[in-house]
């Protein structure tokens, strides 16, 4: 049976001490991962800065994206960055990797926003890309996207053959892509294809269930070492409806993708999930829910 994890998203601190804290606040009360979106706009940290800072600031928690965005970075600049990050930080590194989709992002940067179709296949080949120059060899690749010439780049990650990658995402060519190639697949709604957020069609138990079927399905003979996860949207608790996430989490509430009512219920919500279904791995996606959430980390942490 596959054992919790839990992580959270922090995009955010006033100075650096602030940031320390938050990430010891996370890894004392039992958080696996720290994770940073990747976005041009808003009221974010860079990803690979923040992380970097945080690994300084704990010994055991694990720093990653959720998710970098492909677009943003040449694959040889990212696996740089990426086996630099795992060495510095003795072998914690998880990334989480998506196609770029936002579409606020590419209009303020003056960036083309390219059909999902052309966004997943560049991504599919910046995968292979990442893979081979983490690897021990000079890597050499020749695709529709990128190319790359004898590169054999120093330093290497310390987790090998190469840090867990994560892959999120909602539709079929996402999910077969990150069931062949991901560590680690976080399951959410698919995005519209002009970038302006979640598809509402998309919603609901049925379509949850379905793309877990379709992850074991592509998966095949190596589901077994797929951690399947998910981001916690709303979260509910036994002392008002005021306390809970502002989000519309109507069409998922059957999901794990919001959790209502009383701690007891949260943990059992979980359970039944993990049990049931194999979802294991959970993303806190708001912080102002650490506090509710926090006994239920405690709980059910490695369990």
């Amino acid at each position: 049976m596959r054992r919790f994890r839990f992580a959270a998203v922090v995009r955010q601190a006033e100075s650096g001490k602030a940031w320390a804290e938050k990430a010891r606040r996370l890894e004392a009360t039992g958080f696996d991962v720290l994770l940073v979106p990747d976005h041009l706009v808003g009221p974010r940290l860079a990803p690979f800065a923040a992380m970097t800072a945080a690994a300084c600031a704990t010994t055991r928690l694990r720093v990653g994206t959720l998710v970098a965005a492909n677009d943003f970075r040449h694959p040889a600049v990212l696996a740089k960055e990426s086996a630099t990050l795992d060495l510095l930080s003795d072998g914690r590194l998880e990334l989480g990797l998506g196609t770029g989709w936002m579409a606020a992002d590419y209009i303020a940067a003056g960036l083309r926003l390219d059909p999902p179709g052309v966004r997943v296949s560049r991504l599919a080949e910046a995968v292979t890309v990442l893979k081979g120059l983490w690897g021990d060899a000079p890597f050499s690749f020749s695709g529709a996207h990128y190319r790359v010439d004898a590169l054999d780049q120093q330093p290497k990650p310390v987790q090998r053959p190469h840090p867990r990658l994560l892959l999120g995402g909602g539709g079929p060519r996402m999910l077969g892509l990150a069931a062949r190639e991901a560590n680690v697949i976080n399951l959410g709604m698919r995005v519209r294809a002009d970038g302006t957020g979640p598809d509402g069609a998309d919603g609901g138990l049925s379509a949850f269930l379905d793309k877990i079927d379709l992850v074991r399905t592509a998966a095949a003979g190596r589901y077994s070492d797929v951690e399947l996860g998910t981001s916690i949207q709303q979260l509910g608790t036994e002392r008002s409806r005021e306390s809970w996430s502002a989000a519309d989490s109507s069409p998922q509430r059957e999901t794990p993708q919001v959790l209502l009512g009383t701690r007891r219920d949260v943990v059992d919500k979980l359970r039944h999930w993990r049990d049931t279904h194999d979802v294991s791995y959970y993303v806190l996606h708001h912080e102002r829910d650490l506090d509710a959430f926090t006994p239920v980390v405690e709980e059910l942490s490695g369990r």
